[in-house]
């Protein structure tokens, strides 16, 4: 008994190794970098808030001030009369970026699908490198202190920022198919931490020479990527005179289920296989859907809505680890950023794993069920951790596999899933659209969440922090239980389907 060709499963390395030229290599690297760089410059901020809360308060108030500076142009810098307030204002631009920066993913998702990618992702990281460099670097050079002016170009520059997201993960969707997505979106998606280590080293090397070179360096660095970016990127393989994803799917049954999008769209109804998002003339330029025709391709708002309680949890160990260690354990604040780390590694590690377990199964959500199961029972344990560095790193990274993983498919691979599904018939011009929906409702998510965890810490304690993560995990498997349902069905009906067969 032959079995149907929507149920053959071929294996995703070979689909992915067959496909495979040295275009898509170098696209690998030139959106893994240029995402790389703008998390960079993020870091960098996060890096230097000490310093630049010394220079924001009088040279009384804080032992860092340089004695060979008069102590009239040093007073004359100061915005605050004490560190406590400096620092309250460096959280408030952080949570100002994280809001403009959400707000930025839902616009520059649909002027991602309406212009070239090359030119939005470039003009993104250039520009976004201009407003680093006067906020940090050109204000101090001019002695120029103004907290409306700060809060400005943060707005902006988280506007300028989430450019980079739909437009990088836009342009990975076009080169690289079903086939391996998972995979190589798993080991791709590791492009945040390797950002978040670049920044820490640039900054670190710089920093003796004051807090205005360290966002010079990194701001130098961003920009010269963006020029490369503006001259390197292929945007699509028809740049280059290779077959767009689902040219050569229709000759082969088997090569066109290995690049059909993981969104079991095989239990559609027949009336809505008519229906598809695609322009109603004949030009052969797909065009761009709408913003809410986006919001409903089937489980965009589900994956939204989970990405944003998943986005709140790994943001919130991203921004107050480092904060927890010290304060919980008593540990030197060098010691904490080193062993932090941890959590990234289980991420770039989950990530990649079980990305990889998606495409052997040729289904998503129950991989990502699985995973926060286990992260919940991981947080849990990390919130008993003892006070040893070894056994909290080994907790740490575990942690990190199981929430940093899946974190990492839904923003990457999963986005991608959704915005080339059936119903939007070989067209392209949907993947940065629905990347913005899913990344800017997860980033509101986590810009509520850093003050959440503030206010519970501060009112009931780290271990409530915890309670309040595993609930938002258990959330994140709320939201998607009708899509974990459907695939699991689907799966069943195909090992059905391959025992009657043998």
């Amino acid at each position: 008994m032959a079995v149907p060709g929507s149920f053959r499963r071929q294996p995703a390395s070979r689909g992915l190794v067959s496909h495979c030229t040295h275009h898509h290599i170098v696209v690998f690297l030139l959106t893994f970098f240029s995402y790389s760089l703008l998390h960079a410059s993020r870091k960098t901020f996060s890096n230097v808030k000490v310093s630049i809360s010394s220079q924001w308060t009088p040279s009384c108030l804080n032992s860092s001030a340089p004695e060979l500076r008069p102590n009239e142009l040093w007073n004359s810098s100061h915005l605050f009369p004490n560190a406590e307030e400096a620092t309250l204002f460096l959280g408030t631009l952080d949570t100002i970026f994280l809001f403009s920066y959400a707000v930025g993913l839902f616009v520059s998702g649909i002027v991602g699908d309406r212009l070239n990618l090359r030119w939005v992702l470039s003009f993104g990281m250039c520009s976004s490198a201009l407003v680093v460099f006067s906020f940090g670097t050109l204000t101090e050079w001019l002695h120029f202190y103004n907290k409306w002016f700060y809060c400005c170009l943060w707005v902006v520059n988280g506007l300028l920022q989430s450019t980079g997201w739909p437009c990088v993960v836009a342009v990975m969707g076009n080169w690289f198919g079903k086939a391996g997505r998972g995979f190589v979106f798993g080991l791709w998606s590791a492009c945040a931490s390797v950002g978040n280590i670049l920044g820490a080293f640039l900054a670190s090397c710089v920093l003796k020479y004051g807090y205005e070179y360290a966002f010079l360096v990194t701001a130098s660095v961003q920009f010269a990527g963006g020029v490369v970016v503006f001259f390197g990127l292929l945007t699509s393989p028809k740049e280059v005179g290779l077959p767009e994803l689902g040219a050569d799917e229709d000759e082969v049954s088997v090569e066109e289920d290995a690049n059909r999008p993981l969104m079991g769209s095989d239990d559609v109804d027949d009336d809505d296989r008519n229906y598809s998002i695609q322009a109603t003339d004949n030009d052969n330029q797909p065009k761009a859907i709408g913003f809410f025709q986006a919001c409903c391709l089937p489980g965009v708002v589900l994956y939204s809505l989970a990405y944003a309680c998943l986005k709140l949890v790994n943001y919130s160990f991203f921004f107050w680890l480092p904060f927890y260690l010290s304060n919980n354990f008593g540990w030197k604040e060098a010691e904490a950023d080193q062993l932090s780390i941890w959590y990234d590694v289980g991420g770039i590690i989950g990530g990649t794993i079980q990305g990889l377990i998606s495409d052997v199964l040729q289904k998503r959500a129950p991989v990502l069920a699985v995973s926060l199961l286990f992260a919940v029972g991981s947080l849990f344990g990390y919130s008993r951790s003892p006070n040893s560095k070894p056994i909290n790193a080994v907790i740490m990274a575990i942690t990190g596999f199981f929430i940093g993983g899946p974190s990492n498919m839904i923003s990457s691979a999963i986005s991608a899933d959704l915005g080339r599904q059936d119903l939007v018939k070989g067209s392209s011009e949907a993947l940065a659209t629905v990347t913005g929906i899913v990344d800017g409702t997860g980033s509101i998510g986590a810009a509520v969440g850093q003050y959440l965890v503030s206010l519970i810490q501060e009112n009931l304690g780290w271990m409530w922090v915890f309670y309040f993560f595993i609930l938002m995990t258990s959330s994140t498997i709320l939201f998607i239980s009708p899509l974990i349902v459907r695939e699991i069905r689907l799966l069943l009906h195909e090992r059905r389907l391959r025992l009657l067969a043998e």
